[in-house]
C-alpha cells in the first residue's frame, strides 16, 4: 500500500474511533440528563405532596377549633357577632372540609358501648367514650342508643346522627367501625364478651389501668353505662380538647334534621331576633322529680302514679314545696312569665319554647301567652308532614330544638339539665352566645314575697336583673369541688380549656342588651 493510501486509512480510522468516542460521551451524557431530570421531578413530587399534607391539616385544625385557636381563620364557628343577621342563618352547622389522614396505631381491641339517657345525656357519653377508645388504643363500635328509657325511642345512630361524618371525621384520633368484624360479631351474638358499667367521674388513669387490660383480655369490651363516666376535672388539657373536638366537629345531626333546623331559624329570623326557651315542664320531669307546684289534686295524683309505675326513678316520697324552696324544681309557666318581664324581655319579641308537651296543656301555658304572645313551637311553624319522620322519635325531635336554640339571640332554660348544660356550651364556643342561667332558688323565694306583697314590681325586677347580671354565658372558669363531682361545674356547660377567653368584661352579655 502506498504511503498516500496509508494516509487516507488512518485518518479515516481516527476519525471512526473519535466518532464512537464522541457517540459514547453523548449516551453518559443523556444518562445523566434523564437521571437529573427524574431526580427533579420526585424532588417536585414530593415538596407537592408535603405542601398538600400541611394545608389538609391547617384546614382540619380550622374547622375543628374555629376562632378558638386560629382567630380570624374562615370557620364555621366565626363569631357571630361580627356577621351581619342574614348570615347568621344556622352559621353553627360546620362546613365541608378535607378529610384528616388516618391515624396508625397497634389496635388493643374493640370497644362497644350502649349509652343511656335522652339525647343531651347521650351525646356527651359520646363524646366521652371517643375520647376513652383513642387513649386506650382501641377500636370503637359506633355506639348504640337508649331505647328503652322512659322516652322508648328506637332510632338508632344514623337516624340522628351523621355516621359517616362522625366515623371519617375522627379518623385521625380513633378506628370507628360501624359494626365488628365478621368473626367477633359471631361471638358476640353467641354471648362471648365482657360487659360492664364503668365507674363514674372516673380519669384516664382508671382506663388505662383497669379497663384497658379488660380489653385485651377479652379482645371485645362491651361498656353498658355512659353516662358521666368521664370526670369534669383533673384531665390533661388534649383529653379535654378532644371531648371539644368529639362535641363540636365529630357529632352531626343528619342532613334531613339540619335543613329542618335551617328552615325554622329562617321563619324565625324572617320576623326578627328570637328568644328560645327551654321549658323543662313535661309530664315526666314533673313525675320524676316530684314537682307539682301550682298543679291541681288530680294532677298530683297523676304525677305520683306516674313516678311509681318507673321503678328506676328511685325516689319516690318527696317534698315538693321544699324541693320547690331548695330550687331543684323546674320553674312554672307562670314563674316563668314573671321572671322574663322582670330581666326586661320585650314582650313582642318571638319565644321559640324548646320542649315535649307541656304538662296541662294550653291552659298553663296561659300565663305565658298572656304576657308574650308571640310564643310559638315547631308544631306551629311547620306543617305535620315535615315533622312526620321524627314523629314518636323524641331524641329527633330534640336535635331540631338543640339546633334552633343555638341560632337564638338567647336562650333561657327553665331548669338546669342534660339540654341545658350541653347547649350553654355550646353557645359559649360559639362566641359566648347569651344564655341566661336563671337561679331558681334566689327567684322562687323572691317570688313568694312578691306575690305576698312584701316587694314591689320595681325592686322584684331590679334584683333579678342584679342577680343575673353576671349570669349570661359570658368567660368565666369551672367550679371545681374535690371529690364532689355531682356538684361541682359540668365541663360540657363550660369547656373553658377548650375556649379562647374573652375579656372579662364581655359587654355583649349585659342585661342591657335584652331583647
Amino acid at each position: 500500500m502506498c504511503k498516500a493510501e496509508k494516509f487516507i486509512y488512518h485518518k479515516k480510522k481516527l476519525l471512526l474511533e473519535m466518532k464512537v468516542k464522541f457517540l459514547g460521551d453523548s449516551k453518559l451524557k443523556n444518562s445523566l440528563v434523564s437521571k437529573s431530570r427524574m431526580s427533579l421531578w420526585m424532588i417536585r413530587a414530593i415538596t407537592i405532596l408535603l405542601l398538600w399534607s400541611c394545608c389538609v391539616h391547617l384546614v382540619a385544625v380550622g374547622g375543628m377549633w374555629g376562632p378558638r385557636l386560629l382567630k380570624g381563620w374562615p370557620s364555621c364557628f366565626n363569631s357571630h357577632h361580627d356577621l351581619p343577621m342574614a348570615s347568621q342563618e344556622m352559621t353553627s352547622l360546620p362546613i365541608k372540609i378535607a378529610l384528616p389522614p388516618k391515624r396508625l396505631y397497634q389496635n388493643n381491641g374493640y370497644l362497644m358501648v350502649s349509652c343511656n339517657g335522652g339525647l343531651n345525656q347521650m351525646r356527651a357519653a359520646i363524646c366521652d367514650m371517643v375520647t376513652i377508645a383513642r387513649y386506650m388504643n382501641v377500636t370503637l363500635i359506633v355506639p348504640e342508643l337508649d331505647k328503652t328509657s322512659f322516652w322508648n325511642d328506637p332510632s338508632e345512630f344514623k337516624d340522628i346522627f351523621d355516621v359517616d361524618h362522625f366515623i371519617t371525621s375522627l379518623r385521625d384520633e380513633v378506628r370507628i367501625l360501624k359494626e365488628l368484624p365478621p368473626r367477633l360479631k359471631r361471638r358476640v351474638e353467641l354471648g362471648v364478651y365482657h360487659t360492664m358499667p364503668p365507674i363514674s367521674w372516673s380519669n384516664m388513669s382508671y382506663y388505662q389501668d383497669q379497663i384497658l387490660p379488660l380489653v385485651k383480655k377479652h379482645k371485645v369490651l362491651h361498656l353498658n353505662k355512659t353516662d358521666t363516666r368521664l370526670a369534669n376535672n383533673e384531665l390533661p388539657v388534649e383529653v379535654q380538647k378532644l371531648r371539644c373536638r368529639v362535641n363540636f366537629n365529630g357529632i352531626r345531626f343528619t342532613p334531613k334534621i339540619e335543613e329542618l333546623g335551617r328552615r325554622v331559624v329562617k321563619i324565625l329570623r324572617e320576623k326578627g331576633p328570637f328568644l328560645v326557651l327551654h321549658l323543662r315542664y313535661e309530664m315526666d320531669m314533673l313525675a320524676f322529680s316530684g314537682c307539682s307546684h301550682g298543679c291541681n289534686r288530680y294532677e298530683e295524683e297523676e304525677l305520683t302514679r306516674m313516678r311509681y309505675a318507673y321503678p328506676w326513678w328511685k325516689e319516690k316520697v318527696i317534698n315538693s314545696e321544699m324541693k320547690r324552696k331548695e330550687g331543684l324544681c323546674p320553674l312554672t309557666p307562670e314563674e316563668t312569665a314573671l321572671t322574663l318581664s322582670a330581666l326586661g324581655i320585650d314582650r313582642n319579641v318571638q319565644i321559640y319554647i324548646a320542649a315535649g308537651e307541656i304538662y296541662g296543656g294550653k291552659r298553663r301555658l296561659k300565663a305565658l301567652t298572656d304576657v308574650f304572645p308571640n310564643v310559638v313551637r315547631k308544631e306551629t311553624l311547620l306543617d305535620s308532614s315535615d315533622l312526620s319522620f321524627c314523629k314518636n322519635h323524641s331524641s329527633q325531635m330534640a336535635a331540631l330544638d338543640y339546633l334552633i336554640s343555638l341560632e337564638s339571640d338567647i336562650f333561657v332554660p327553665t331548669y338546669y339539665g342534660n339540654m341545658a348544660k350541653v347547649v350553654e356550651g355550646h353557645r359559649r364556643f360559639l362566641g359566648f352566645k347569651k344564655t341566661i342561667e336563671l337561679n331558681r332558688k334566689f327567684l322562687v323565694n323572691l317570688i313568694d314575697e312578691y306575690y305576698q306583697g312584701l316587694v314591689s314590681w320595681e325592686v322584684f325586677s331590679t334584683r333579678v336583673k342584679a342577680f343575673h347580671a353576671t349570669r349570661m354565658g359570658g368567660p368565666k372558669k369551672r367550679l371545681v369541688i374535690p371529690n364532689k363531682p355531682k356538684e361541682e361545674d359540668y365541663f360540657y356547660a363550660n369547656p373553658y380549656e377548650c375556649l379562647q377567653l374573652l375579656h372579662e368584661n364581655d359587654n355583649s352579655n349585659s342585661l342591657d342588651e335584652t331583647i
